[in-house]
């Protein structure tokens, strides 16, 4: 059957084949000037997280990759999916549509899911790897209990933000609160670390963003 015939099937081809090759699915519906415009973007956001592995390391390379590429490759894939065909703007458009619909908190939680899973493997991959709480790392089942407790609160964390849930909001503000006094004292115990220093960064502008887009989450 011609996906012509099933706008909706065409629709989620395209978003499909974005989600491959960022703008495939454009192109595939006709828009050539918005795919040829997002197939430069990717090629110049994958050489710039490349070229900063190669001077950074490989950890800040992700780290763009996961804040900065992986947010826009999920836009783009949904601008080609969206049923009205995007103007001469088309991204600030799905732009607006995102932020209307509160699919960046949506993308956070699905963060948060990545990162439950990272997590769960760092603790399996590495018995003996233990977690730095107030200057100390705790062993036995205390070590243990902290360990568990970051996989745990991540899953239930992304769980709340995918459903937009209120208490998922409370749940991360409690859950930020703690990090932030826990990599102060770390801070203040141990001295400049770059990991720590990136951690206190992104944690106060991911934990403003969150309060900014407060009223998205219900019930």
């Amino acid at each position: 059957m011609p996906f012509q015939a099933e706008p909706h099937l065409h629709h989620f081809y395209a978003a499909f084949l974005s989600a491959l090759l960022p703008g495939l699915g454009q192109a595939v519906r006709g828009q050539t000037r918005q795919a040829a415009i997002v197939f430069l973007s990717a090629a110049l956001l994958l050489a710039g997280v490349w070229a900063l592995g190669r001077t950074a390391g490989p950890s800040a390379a992700i780290f763009v990759l996961m804040l900065l590429v992986l947010p826009w490759w999920a836009l783009q894939s949904y601008a080609a999916w969206l049923p009205a065909p995007p103007g001469p703007l088309g991204l600030l458009q799905t732009l607006r549509i995102v932020w209307a619909r509160a699919h960046d908190i949506r993308y956070l939680g699905a963060l948060f899911f990545l990162t439950a899973l990272t997590d769960l493997y760092i603790i399996v991959a590495n018995p003996e790897y233990a977690l730095t709480i107030f200057c100390s790392k705790p062993g036995g089942i205390f070590g243990m209990l902290a360990k568990a407790q970051s996989p745990t609160l991540h899953t239930l964390i992304g769980y709340g933000f995918m459903r937009l849930r209120r208490w998922a909001l409370f749940l991360y503000l409690a859950y930020a609160a703690f990090g932030l006094l826990n990599a102060t004292a770390n801070y203040a115990c141990f001295g400049y670390g770059r990991v720590r220093a990136v951690f206190l960064v992104t944690l106060i502008g991911f934990t403003l963003y969150v309060l900014r887009r407060r009223r998205c989450f219900q019930g």
